[in-house]
């Protein structure tokens, strides 16, 4: 597939970056930056430079591997085409982020959270499209007992996720006008919408089999 050539052209691209920038890395490389882009962690330069493209790796083979070992995984062939972009969008998102923190190792400063929030922006984003798209199974998605065991609740509480998902990225695009609080609106945009659909799923569930009851009340 295209996809995973790509994938695996990226990937290669980055050990080829990390071997190209090995001699010009501190000993001491910058790993972590706080809310408010401020460095506050170091790891040893062969740990700073390769970390990102072993994880990077590691994601792409789990991401891969799940539409051949879902239970439902003709459910997956549904929405597979998003799903795949998604894999592909993640691995872009994972090399941007080795190459800044390259950038900001070789001495180039600069306000990380400002160059990081519209990527995560467009994450989640287009998290949200995949979660409109995606169908029943048990990797990808809002999974909850209750959109698990309904088709109904599962296409309900999905539709209106991606809404709040692509929502929570217009946030964060937003949120560079307002830097020093931008990863926090952020991450409280994308926690309101995790548990908003969480518990919209629950009352679906609650409203759906108290219709199935009172069916049957009502035949007997």
């Amino acid at each position: 597939m295209k996809i995973n050539i790509a994938i695996l052209l990226i990937v290669l691209v980055s050990f080829a970056v990390c071997i190209y920038f090995y001699p010009q890395m501190p000993e001491a490389m910058v790993s972590h930056w706080n809310a408010q882009g401020n460095p506050d962690g170091y790891m040893p330069k062969f740990w700073g430079l390769f970390m990102v493209p072993f994880i990077t790796i590691v994601m792409a083979v789990f991401f891969l591997l799940i539409p051949k070992i879902d239970p439902l995984k003709s459910n997956i062939e549904k929405f597979r085409n998003y799903f795949d972009n998604f894999v592909l969008l993640i691995v872009l998102f994972m090399f941007y982020i080795h190459a800044l923190t390259i950038f900001w190792n070789l001495g180039i400063k600069f306000n990380l959270i400002q160059f990081l929030v519209p990527a995560l922006g467009i994450l989640f984003y287009y998290c949200g499209i995949l979660v409109e798209k995606a169908k029943r199974n048990f990797f990808i998605g809002i999974r909850t007992p209750w959109t698990l065991s309904s088709d109904s609740v599962w296409d309900k509480t999905h539709k209106l996720g991606g809404k709040l998902f692509k929502a929570a990225g217009v946030v964060a695009l937003l949120g560079i006008f307002i830097q020093k609080y931008a990863f926090f609106i952020f991450l409280f945009s994308i926690i309101f919408a995790s548990v908003y659909s969480v518990v919209y799923s629950y009352f679906e569930y609650r409203k759906e089999r108290f219709k199935q009851n009172s069916n049957a009340s009502f035949d007997k």
